[in-house]
């Protein structure tokens, strides 16, 4: 059984049992958290797949919270040639490990 659910503006496959990195959620580690938007839920292996309009009435995921941390740093380089223009800054996103417990898929 799997799930599609959306937060911080992107949508993630989501598996019993699996850890997912994510935009960074309020809570600390250990804390519950639940996913109310499931676009997608499909059971038996994918062969019973129920998709929302936009969301599956009554479908959430539990998950626990692993860690909170960050992601790979990125370089934002900005060069103008002739012009003696050159800036280099970096950027470092907060992430949110989840560990998804289950997929309930109606009520």
């Amino acid at each position: 059984m799997y799930a599609v659910i959306q937060t911080g503006g992107k949508q993630y496959r989501a598996e019993p049992g699996q850890v997912l990195w994510v935009e960074k959620l309020p809570g600390d580690a250990g804390d519950p958290i639940t996913f109310e938007q499931v676009l997608l839920v499909a059971a038996g292996g994918g062969a019973d797949v129920t998709v929302g309009t936009p969301t599956v009435t009554g479908a959430k995921v539990i998950a626990k919270i692993v860690e909170q941390g960050l992601g790979e740093k990125l370089v934002v380089f900005k060069f103008r040639r002739r012009k003696n223009y050159v800036r280099r800054t970096g950027h470092r996103q907060e992430l949110t490990a989840v560990k998804i417990e289950s997929i309930v898929a109606f009520g």
